[in-house]
């Protein structure tokens, strides 16, 4: 059996598609710009340092890290030399509009064009809001147990990221998937308040929204993301706030398995929102 190449592979969702693949004993080639130690270094900036991790390879997990069209040329590489692609794309990607209307739809759907140009059998998965962006909160649970921000009543549907690896494992190593676009959501949506009372339950320490005005939350956020992404994001809550995003049952139709709750991800990082005991499950 021939290696499959997955780029990214020290991250949240990389790092578990090589874990499920190896589980599966297939043979992996793990690729990073800091590789684990049987991994390989490339940035996907840089097709010419992707080349090499190449040989031997037909089917390759892709992810954007950085500019869209910076990973164009490595995409034009991939349609030379493989014969699979599966792409971490994003929800944010509309097909009914000509022009994505929001930054990270267009930065996303731009990698897509490019792999549906290449000549590559392709799948591209559109997960919507990652379980994993909860972990942004665990300095505030656990200095003090208070999650700060505005619309604490946005309600979504937050993946596992285990679960957009198994469907991403089935799309590397199984046939029919040749030209699926799949929408991935968690079970159920969730609001913001529940989800920091459900991870301080699993934490075993006292966990509470607090709600702020949306100028605080506004100049909260951009002391860590730049404004376009933060007036997304914002804008995003503040629909999630009336209207939740709907819940698909695209993981148990390509797993044959129903998906993984709130509850079972908050349980499974429970040790992040403990002081000083960091950690991310990886089994």
């Amino acid at each position: 059996m021939k290696p499959i190449l997955v780029a990214g592979a020290t991250g949240n969702v990389g790092a578990r598609v090589v874990a499920q693949l190896r589980a599966r004993d297939v043979p992996v080639r793990a690729l990073s710009r800091n590789p684990p130690p049987d991994g390989v270094r490339g940035d996907l900036a840089k097709p010419e340092t992707i080349a090499p991790a190449l040989d031997g390879v037909d089917t390759v997990f892709l992810m954007l890290n950085g500019s869209a069209e910076a990973l164009v040329p490595t995409v034009s590489l991939l349609g030379e030399r493989v014969k699979r692609v599966v792409f971490l794309s994003s929800g944010a990607v509309d097909d009914s509009l000509a022009e994505q209307d929001n930054p990270i739809g267009a930065w996303h759907r731009t990698v897509e064009e490019a792999i549906e140009a290449s000549g590559v059998d392709w799948a591209f998965l559109r997960p919507h809001g990652f379980a994993t962006n909860a972990l942004g909160w665990a300095p505030a649970i656990r200095a003090d147990g208070v999650v700060r921000g505005a619309y604490g009543e946005a309600s979504m549907p937050l993946i596992h990221e285990k679960d957009i690896a198994a469907v991403a494992v089935e799309a590397l190593t199984g046939d029919g998937h040749a030209g699926a676009k799949y929408v991935l959501t968690g079970t159920r949506p969730i609001t913001q308040i529940e989800q920091v009372r459900i991870i301080g339950e699993a934490a075993g320490r006292p966990a509470r929204w607090e709600e702020l005005s949306l100028e605080a939350a506004r100049e909260a956020m951009l002391a860590k993301m730049p404004d376009f992404i933060v007036d997304t994001m914002l804008a995003g809550f503040r629909a999630l706030a009336t209207e939740p995003s709907e819940v698909t049952s695209t993981v148990q139709d390509v797993t044959g398995r129903p998906g993984l709750d709130f509850e079972t991800w908050a349980a499974d990082h429970a040790a992040d929102f403990r002081p000083h005991k960091p950690s991310s499950a990886l089994a």
